[in-house]
C-alpha cells in the first residue's frame, strides 16, 4: 500500500491530492499487465472504464488517419495518467488509439472513482481540461479531434484539393513566340502545336504577354486588325504565376482574382509550364470553385443576390468536411469580390467610361480577406488627381457611381455600413492627394478616438481599378511609417488592449444574457488578435492585410517566435471556424440573420475547454504588448 501511495505522488495530477485521499485511492487501484504490442484502445470506439496510471513500461498513443497511418504519435512512460481527457471530455470514448509495449504494468482506477476525485478537487479536474486545451493549440492534434461527420470525406477534401501542391499536377509545356511575330504566324503556330494559349516573350526570354483564341477573336477579328501586325499589339497581359510550392486552391482563387485563364508555373525564377483554369475546374466538378465561375457568369443583380444566398451552404459544407477556416475565408472573399466586380462593371457600362483612373478599395474584414456571413459594406474610392477645371466633373461622376454600386450591393445582401464607411459617403470618395492627407493626419496627429475609428483604413485592399494608384499610396505610407510615430503606434497598441478575453477569475467563460441564452461576442473576442497583429505590421511596414499573412511575415522578420506564431494562428482560426459555422447554421437552419453571439450551452466540453485555453493565450499576448510595446513607445 505504501509503495502505491509513493507512486501516486509521482503522477500528475494525483500529486495534488492530500495524503489521506491518496491512501484511499491506492486501495482502489487494480493491477493490469500487458504483453508486447497489445492494442488496448481504439480511437472513438473503445469505451473507457476508467483511467490508466503507467507504473512500468510504455504506452504509444496516436490517431489513425483514413489510410491507417499513425499520426501525432506520442510515447508515455512511468508516471503518466491516460484516459482522463477521454472520460471527461469525449463521451467516455478513447480519444486516441493506444498500444502497450513489452512489459507494461499499469494501475487501473475505475471511472466512477476518478469522477468523484474530479468533483471533489478543482485543481485535479482542471489539470485535465488545461492539458487538453493546450494540446488543442496543436493544429494537427485539433484536426483529428474535430472528427468531421464523414471522416473519409475530410481527407479527400483536404488532401486532394486543399492540401495538394502545384508540383503534383501535370502542367502543359510553354509554347512561345517573339513580340514581333506577325499575328497570322502566331495563329499558325497555335494550330500546329494544338494549344489555345501562346506566350509572347522578349529576345532575352522575358515573357511579356500571351495570345489566346479569345484574344484573336476580341483583339484582332472584332477590331479588324491586320494579321500582318506584330503579336505584341494584340496580346493580353498581365502575366500571372504561381510557385510549384503553392496549393491547387490558391491557383484557382488567383485566377479568379486576376481574371486570367492561364497561370504560369514557376520554380526558382524559371517558368516550367502553365495551367489552364478550365482544366483545373473540370477536375474539381464538385468544388466551390465551379460555383465561383457561375457567379462570374451571372447577368443581373437578382441573379447575384441568389448566388450570395447560397454561400452559407457552401461554407457549412466546407467546414463540415474539415477544410481550414482560412481557406473558407478566401472562398467567401473571392465570391464577394467577384460579385462587387460584376456590380462595378455593370454600373460603368451604364454611366460610361470614368473621367479619371480610379481604385475601388475594400476595408476592414473584407480588406483583410476575412469576411464572415454577417458582413456589411466597408469600401472607398481613390481617383487620380485632375486639373482644377475637371475636379468637380470627376467628383460628381464618382459620387454618383458610388451611390449606384452601394445600392446594388445592399440589394444583393451586403448591407450599408452603420458607421458610414462607404464610398457613397462623400468623405470616402476623394483624389489620391486628398487620401494622402487623410493618412498623414491620422498618423501625425493621432488621439485614441481617431486611431480606433480609422484603424480599418489600414486594412485596405483594392478589388477594381488601376493598380498603380494603390501602389503609389502604399509607397507613400511606406515613407510616412519611417518617420517618428510613437504616439500613433502607442494608441494603436492601446487599441489592441480595449477588449478583454471573456474569462472570469476562476477560469470560466464570462457570458451575458441575451434572451434565454448565455452568450459571449466572438467577434469582440477575435478583435485583440487582429489589432495586435496590425500594430506590429505597421511598425515593421508589412503591407499585407490578411491577419494570417501578416503573422507569417512578422514571424519571418523575428517579431514572433514559431511557437507564438502557431498559437496565434491556431487561436484566431479556431475562433473563425466557430464563428462561421454558427452563422451558417443560423441562416440555413434557423432562417435568421447571422450574428456574432455564441451560446455557451451550444458548445461541447471539448470546445469550451479549447476556448478557455485560447482566451488565456490572447490575454498573455495582450500582457506582452502592454508591457513591452506601449512602454517602449512611451520611451
Amino acid at each position: 500500500m505504501t509503495d502505491k501511495v509513493e507512486f501516486l505522488k509521482t503522477v500528475k495530477p494525483f500529486d495534488k491530492l492530500p495524503e489521506e485521499v491518496l491512501l484511499g485511492v491506492a486501495d482502489l487501484l487494480q493491477e493490469v499487465k500487458y504483453t508486447k504490442d497489445t492494442a488496448i484502445y481504439h480511437q472513438e470506439v473503445t469505451k473507457m472504464k476508467g483511467v490508466d496510471l503507467i507504473a512500468e513500461g510504455e504506452y504509444e498513443s496516436f490517431f489513425y488517419d483514413s489510410e491507417q497511418n499513425k499520426r501525432v504519435v506520442e510515447h508515455h512512460y512511468s508516471g503518466y495518467c491516460y484516459g482522463g481527457i477521454s472520460v471527461l471530455l469525449n463521451r467516455k470514448r478513447s480519444l486516441r488509439s493506444v498500444i502497450a509495449k513489452k512489459g507494461t504494468l499499469v494501475y487501473f482506477l475505475p471511472r466512477r472513482d476518478f469522477r468523484q476525485l474530479c468533483q471533489g478537487y478543482e485543481d485535479f479536474f482542471h489539470h485535465f481540461t488545461a492539458e487538453f486545451g493546450h494540446r488543442m493549440l496543436n493544429d494537427e492534434f485539433a484536426h483529428f479531434v474535430k472528427k468531421p461527420t464523414a471522416f473519409q470525406d475530410n481527407f479527400i477534401a483536404s488532401d486532394q484539393l486543399y492540401s495538394r501542391k502545384i508540383e503534383t499536377l501535370v502542367y502543359r509545356e510553354l509554347v512561345t513566340c517573339l513580340g514581333d511575330t506577325p499575328i497570322y504566324e502566331a495563329a499558325r503556330l497555335m494550330a500546329e502545336k494544338k494549344v489555345s494559349c501562346l506566350f509572347v516573350q522578349e529576345p532575352q526570354g522575358q515573357i511579356i504577354g500571351y495570345l489566346t483564341d479569345i484574344s484573336i477573336r476580341d483583339n484582332v477579328v472584332a477590331r479588324q486588325v491586320s494579321v500582318q501586325e506584330p503579336v505584341r499589339q494584340v496580346m493580353d497581359n498581365p502575366i500571372v504565376s504561381i510557385s510549384t510550392q503553392g496549393f491547387v486552391y490558391e491557383a484557382i482563387l488567383l485566377m479568379f482574382r486576376t481574371k486570367t485563364r492561364y497561370l504560369l508555373v514557376e520554380e526558382n525564377g524559371q517558368y516550367l509550364g502553365f495551367l489552364s483554369r478550365n482544366k483545373l475546374l473540370s477536375e474539381q466538378a464538385q468544388s466551390p470553385f465551379v460555383f465561383i465561375q457561375s457567379v462570374k457568369l451571372a447577368q443581373s443583380v437578382e441573379e447575384l443576390k441568389r448566388k450570395w444566398e447560397k454561400v452559407p451552404e457552401i461554407v457549412y459544407q466546407l467546414l463540415d468536411r474539415g477544410v481550414k477556416p482560412e481557406i473558407v475565408n478566401q472562398v467567401i472573399t473571392t465570391v464577394s469580390d467577384t460579385i462587387a466586380t460584376k456590380v462595378i462593371e455593370g454600373v460603368i457600362e451604364e454611366m460610361g467610361t470614368p473621367p479619371a483612373k480610379f481604385v475601388f478599395m475594400v476595408l476592414g474584414s473584407e480588406g483583410r480577406k476575412e469576411q464572415t456571413l454577417n458582413t456589411d459594406q466597408d469600401n472607398a474610392i481613390i481617383y487620380e488627381d485632375k486639373a482644377n477645371e475637371q475636379r468637380e466633373l470627376v467628383r460628381e461622376y464618382f459620387l454618383s457611381f458610388a451611390e449606384r454600386v452601394s445600392e446594388r450591393l445592399d440589394t444583393i445582401g451586403f448591407s450599408f455600413c452603420k458607421g458610414g464607411f462607404m464610398a457613397k459617403n462623400s468623405k470616402w470618395t476623394h483624389s489620391l492627394s486628398h487620401w494622402k492627407r487623410n493618412y498623414t493626419s491620422w498618423m501625425q496627429e493621432p488621439d485614441p478616438e481617431t486611431v480606433m475609428k480609422f484603424s480599418t483604413f489600414f486594412d485596405c485592399r483594392y478589388i477594381y481599378g488601376e493598380a498603380a494608384i494603390m501602389d503609389e499610396l502604399r509607397e507613400f505610407l511606406d515613407q510616412e511609417l519611417q518617420k517618428p510615430l510613437g504616439r500613433f503606434l502607442y494608441h494603436m497598441a492601446q487599441n489592441a488592449l480595449q477588449y478583454e478575453p471573456p474569462l472570469t477569475f476562476f477560469r470560466n467563460i464570462k457570458t451575458f444574457t441575451k434572451g434565454s441564452q448565455e452568450v459571449f461576442d466572438i467577434k469582440k473576442t477575435m478583435t485583440p488578435i487582429v489589432d495586435l497583429v496590425r500594430v506590429y505590421a505597421l511598425k515593421d511596414r508589412v503591407f499585407k492585410t490578411n491577419t494570417g499573412e501578416r503573422l507569417e511575415a512578422l514571424r519571418d522578420l523575428g517579431e514572433f517566435t514559431e511557437k507564438d506564431f502557431q498559437e496565434l494562428m491556431h487561436s484566431y482560426y479556431y475562433l473563425m471556424s466557430l464563428r462561421l459555422k454558427k452563422q451558417a447554421v443560423q441562416i440555413i437552419q434557423d432562417k435568421a440573420a447571422a450574428d456574432n453571439f455564441i451560446d455557451l450551452h451550444s458548445l461541447t466540453k471539448i470546445e469550451q475547454v479549447t476556448l478557455k485555453e485560447i482566451f488565456k493565450t490572447i490575454a498573455n499576448f495582450q500582457a506582452s504588448i502592454k508591457l513591452k510595446f506601449t512602454n517602449s513607445l512611451l520611451g
